[in-house]
């Protein structure tokens, strides 16, 4: 078995790509499920209408990168009003409903064939990264030491990730520790308890809602940027569901339990995939082929994190008392 190849990119993993994405999609649930209370299963939504927005921008109107930008955040926001109004007045169930609906529905018009020319089809669309990389301080070539080393388009993708999870974690850190992230916990808590004493409970919802939205949806920039396309089945509802195994894992309202977890997370994946695939060249495992690593490395993490959920169900850095939210 090759274990210098399994070490390498192991530990790239930690620092990598979908690490960054995935942690920034886990900060956004955070604030949405640790500290407020509401469950939204529609993260791959805010992800999928910013990359987008980004994409067809650039590619499809020609526009400027930076607008692309602007386009996708002001679309993470309208989505989070449009999801937010009808539903966050109602019990915490009905914004899951509507979350996970909303999600599908905006995947599938993605991929239409309807509107093939805008968005792209089940292909998707490329071509819009060109204005981002033209940034890259980096001159062409290979950074780093022995096998831990990076080209210069991944070292300017994970430089600019790094720096966004950063600035998230420090806003998390300071709204959080604010009068404003105070309200929000105690909603998470008791909202009967927080309308009482005079709080506009659907405003800070709302603004709960937008804020984690526009977080998760950074992933979704930085998705389309280091792949230099977007694709529509990408933004399913299986992303959502490991930006929130992430949360659970590190620990729900911890500000670094989302990055923690999401390396913690990548890393057992990608170990898992490299030590059965090798095994499995080396036919110390011969009742199993190399198309059946896959499945097989997510039902073995699987049972590891159940196991963790049953043992210690708030996470490695959490606190039991902050996964117990009010659902009324």
């Amino acid at each position: 078995m090759d274990w210098i190849t399994i070490i390498s990119t192991t530990v790239k993993s930690a620092i990598g790509v979908e690490t960054v994405l995935y942690a920034l999609a886990a900060i956004g649930i955070n604030i949405h499920f640790g500290y407020t209370g509401l469950l939204n299963f529609g993260q791959a939504a805010f992800m999928g209408v910013a990359g987008y927005g980004l994409a067809v921008t650039v590619s499809v109107l020609g526009l400027p990168f930076w607008l692309g930008i602007a386009v996708g955040i002001v679309g993470a926001v309208l989505l989070a009003l449009l999801l937010g109004a009808p539903t966050l007045r109602l019990r915490a169930d009905y914004l899951a409903i509507v979350t996970i609906a909303a999600a599908e529905i905006v995947r599938l018009v993605f991929r239409s064939v309807k509107f093939r020319d805008v968005f792209g089809g089940s292909d998707g669309l490329r071509g819009f990264s060109d204005g981002f990389y033209a940034l890259n301080p980096f001159p062409e070539g290979e950074y780093g030491i022995g096998w831990f080393t990076f080209n210069h388009r991944l070292l300017w993708i994970m430089l600019v990730g790094w720096v966004l999870v950063g600035l998230s974690c420090g806003i998390v850190y300071l709204l959080m520790s604010s009068p404003w992230g105070r309200v929000l916990k105690a909603i998470r808590e008791d909202e009967d308890a927080v309308r009482s004493l005079g709080k506009n409970v659907f405003s800070y919802k709302m603004q709960s809602l937008i804020l984690g939205g526009v977080i998760g949806s950074l992933g979704g920039f930085i998705y389309g940027l280091a792949y230099a396309s977007v694709q529509p089945d990408v933004f399913g509802t299986e992303t959502t569901f490991f930006a929130y195994t992430i949360v659970i894992l590190g620990g729900a309202a911890r500000v670094l339990g989302p990055v923690i977890g999401s390396m913690i997370f990548w890393v057992l994946l990608v170990l898992v995939n490299g030590v059965l695939s090798e095994a499995v060249q080396a036919g110390y495992i011969p009742f199993m082929t190399s198309i059946q690593v896959g499945p097989v490395r997510y039902i073995l993490v699987g049972l590891g994190l159940i196991l963790l959920l049953i043992f210690r169900p708030q996470g490695i850095f959490g606190d039991k008392r902050e996964i117990a939210f009010d659902v009324r």
